[in-house]
């Protein structure tokens, strides 16, 4: 995409506002896009400290992804695991770490389930998805808690352009997979709107191999989604704005004993609004409201009972970048939040509080450059905490450039982690399952990257790394903060057009180990690599995908082993006139029998692979009236 067009499309998103972009663009080491996650603002890749992989709206359309699952496993240091295909548990893992050691934001608000600690990134489609940002490593100095492997930033559906733009997509494919959206969007220079709404469901698999009754049946999902995004500039020095996403469905599972046929309804919603004030040349100010809902409820066929986890969560920010001087700019910010969890069985503590003040100092030059940053947060949880960034930014030529950085992150243990309710059982006593004494999860990183742009059409990122973590917390009894986690990695992101061909390349090698144990962690691959590969052909376009994931282990000893796999994924498709396109994919082409994850049904010490998907077909219309 041309830089002046994704320039234009991130200085409509909300989160944004009206913050300067830095127009020195002209350099040859340059990439042909921004990112805001790193530092709450806009600024070029290139002048970034930390690695990003975004996915524009138009990489989603080309890829033609189904499933949040399935892009994120397309950047280089992540890995998601499903418990059994579309719509299952998810657990996402950046860098080696867990899943409640990254942050997942959704236009800026976080929507972490506080009981878990973890995004629920099944529940979200791609459908209200226009722009996707993968932060790799630490950012607690800028965001706070929870951001130790790296930030996930979602940015809703936005328009483009000026008048009416009606789009409609509809797709089916086997086991009954449908995939339906419609939506209208457009403004004029001062006001813009996006309204999209979409319904997704699938008959699914059967994840598990048949044991009892309630789980020799096809696990089924079924997600439906709207979204809402209103701004408006009153002047050049203000703007204002609101979004809102909410998402809500069920996706059946199996292995439950308490309940037949168990299965989860699901509800992830963000609504956040923003007030952009330009008060001078060299000042910008943003105020930024928000409340994120995470419902989570266990149900049964034919019963009554049922086990509600919900999250709610409200939150301000007061953000001010200051321009000191040509090259030099500081960001001042204040950030409060505060988290209740209603929940069955009733929790000890059920909300808590955060506020924090955070300052990150960033200088660009032509040879030089670099950022410092320092956030304090003060928890009702667990007390302060103080971590700091630091990185420093070497020209060396004009088309390479090194980056050494030091970052560090904690993790602030979840509810569940501290206050679940003990239980008792008549005859066997009572079972304690918290720790109130838990501390936070305390991480450092060292990293050195290099980027190049080793041809007009060639791009290449690449960064060696080693986090300490240590606190972290283990279950064995109840949680502890005992572990020391060391994890070594290399990792490298390649974009090249060659002959007409679009190529992405990404490789991780990764080293996460139990420093007291010497033992690999658990349900993290050492290696993984993702190919892609596209070409058009006038009004027709063809693609393939190739994802490779090494061996890993289920469980903390190394005993149970979890075969590596591959998967090819083909796509084609074919502008059939400028508002019609018909799109056709088939994934895991060859028919892979594979696993992310084992279980143990009935607790005898066997375990299983959960089942993932097998061959699937999906062909879609999608209809873009032209102006």
């Amino acid at each position: 995409m041309k830089m002046s067009r994704l320039a234009l499309a991130i200085a409509l998103l909300p989160s944004l506002g009206w913050a300067q972009v830095p127009s020195d663009l002209d350099r040859q080491l340059k990439l042909a896009d921004l990112v805001i996650t790193a530092n709450r603002q806009a600024q070029p890749r290139e002048q970034s400290s930390a690695l990003t992989h975004v996915f524009t709206r138009a990489d989603i359309e080309r890829l033609q992804a189904s499933s949040l699952v399935d892009l994120l496993n397309r950047v280089p240091g992540v890995q998601v695991l499903q418990n059994g295909g579309r719509g299952s548990l998810s657990s996402l893992s950046i860098r080696g770490t867990r899943s409640a050691q990254s942050l997942v934001l959704i236009d800026g608000q976080r929507v972490l389930d506080a009981a878990s600690g973890i995004a629920q990134l099944e529940a979200l489609s791609v459908a209200q998805i226009e722009r996707i940002e993968v932060l790799r490593g630490p950012r607690s100095a800028v965001y706070g808690a929870d951001a130790i492997g790296g930030v996930v930033q979602i940015f809703t559906r936005r328009a483009e352009g000026t008048g009416l733009q009606p789009n409609l997509r509809l797709a089916y494919g086997n086991r009954g997979t449908w995939e339906r959206s419609l939506g209208v969007a457009g403004g004029d220079a001062a006001t813009r709107f996006s309204l999209q709404a979409s319904a997704d469901s699938t008959q699914g698999i059967d994840r598990t191999t048949a044991s009892s009754p309630s789980d020799q049946d096809r696990d089924a999902w079924r997600n439906n989604a709207f979204s809402l995004n209103v701004s408006h500039r009153f002047s050049d020095r203000l703007a204002a704005g609101a979004s809102v996403l909410d998402q809500r469905g069920e996706s059946e599972f199996d292995l439950s004993f308490a309940q037949p046929y168990p299965y989860n309804d699901f509800q992830v919603s963000s609504y956040a609004a923003y007030l952009d004030a330009q008060v001078h040349e060299r000042w910008n100010s943003r105020l930024e409201l928000g409340h994120t809902t995470n419902r989570n409820v266990t149900r049964g066929d034919g019963s009554t009972s049922s086990s509600p986890f919900n999250t709610y969560r409200d939150s301000v920010a007061w953000l001010n970048t200051l321009e000191l001087a040509d090259g030099h700019s500081l960001l001042l910010g204040a950030d409060a939040y505060q988290e209740s969890l209603h929940s069955v069985p009733r929790y000890q503590q059920t909300e808590r509080r955060n506020h924090a003040g955070l300052l990150q100092y960033r200088v660009t030059g032509e040879q030089l450059g670099g950022e410092l940053g320092l956030r304090h947060d003060k928890n009702s949880q667990f007390g302060s905490q103080n971590t700091l960034n630091a990185a420093l930014n070497l020209n060396i030529s004009e088309a390479h450039a090194l980056t050494l950085s030091y970052a560090e992150g904690f993790r602030a243990p979840s509810f569940t982690d501290l206050y679940y309710p003990d239980s008792c059982f008549p005859g066997f006593g009572c079972f304690t399952y918290a720790n109130p004494a838990l501390r936070p999860e305390q991480s450092k990183t060292y990293e050195l990257q290099w980027r190049a742009e080793l041809g007009e059409q060639t791009r290449l990122e690449a960064a060696i790394y080693r986090t300490d973590l240590r606190d972290a917390i283990v279950f064995s009894g109840i949680p502890r903060n005992v572990q020391a986690v060391r994890i070594n990695g290399f990792e490298m992101g390649l974009q090249q057009e060659l002959f007409g061909w679009q190529s992405s390349v990404a490789l991780s090698l990764i080293d996460p180990r139990d420093r007291d144990t010497g033992q690999q962690l658990s349900r993290r691959a050492k290696r993984t690599l993702s190919v892609d590969l596209d070409r058009p052909f006038g009004a027709f376009s063809i693609g393939a995908g190739w994802l490779a994931v090494s061996r890993s282990y289920d469980d903390a000893a190394t005993q149970r082993e979890i075969d590596g796999f591959g998967l090819l994924n083909v796509r084609a498709s074919w502008q059939a006139t400028p508002s019609l396109q018909l799109g056709l994919k088939v994934d895991n082409l060859l028919d892979k029998a594979y696993a992310r994850a084992l279980y143990d049904h009935d607790f005898d010490g066997l375990y299983h692979p959960y089942r993932e998907e097998g061959r699937s077909a999906l062909f879609s219309v999608s209809w873009t009236p032209q102006p």
